[in-house]
């Protein structure tokens, strides 16, 4: 079973081809189901490299932490971020998302998965849930902002 596991953590090291997506909706009921435990950590002009995430306990110092659901879109956490980060509330800020987890080898991988602007600019990303883009319970979430 385990080998089933690793199979499909594996498949998803390749992100899918930009909109084909399935639009199916996905929600949980925030009422009663347990909330998650998210560490973001940001970065100002890029993403965090794999290294920065080596050495467990040495990860990077600029991080926050959210108690969220696995439907929270990157729109509810871009408006998450632009509360603690000043760098992300200027008018026409890009934010950057990437799932950082560890491959099957223990080694760190950094899979960008979506992008939003802090103000108005819908993108095609803003409504897409975590567990729709592949997000598992433990990984970390690496937002860069350009």
């Amino acid at each position: 079973m385990a080998g089933v596991a690793g199979l499909h953590r594996k498949m998803q090291l390749l992100p899918p081809p930009p909109n084909t997506l399935p639009r199916r909706s996905f929600s949980v009921d925030r009422e009663k189901t347990c909330p998650l435990l998210l560490r973001v950590f940001t970065k100002i002009g890029s993403h965090h490299s794999k290294e920065d995430f080596a050495v467990r306990g040495k990860e990077p110092k600029n991080e926050f932490q959210i108690y969220t659901w696995k439907d929270a879109t990157l729109r509810e956490l871009t408006d998450l971020v632009k509360e603690v980060t000043p760098e992300a509330k200027r008018r026409h800020t890009r934010l950057s998302f990437a799932f950082v987890f560890p491959e099957k080898l223990g080694h760190f991988v950094v899979r960008p998965v979506g992008e939003t602007f802090a103000y108005g600019n819908r993108k095609v990303d803003d409504d897409k849930p975590l567990a729709q883009l592949g997000f598992q319970i433990g990984d970390y979430l690496d937002v860069a902002i350009f």
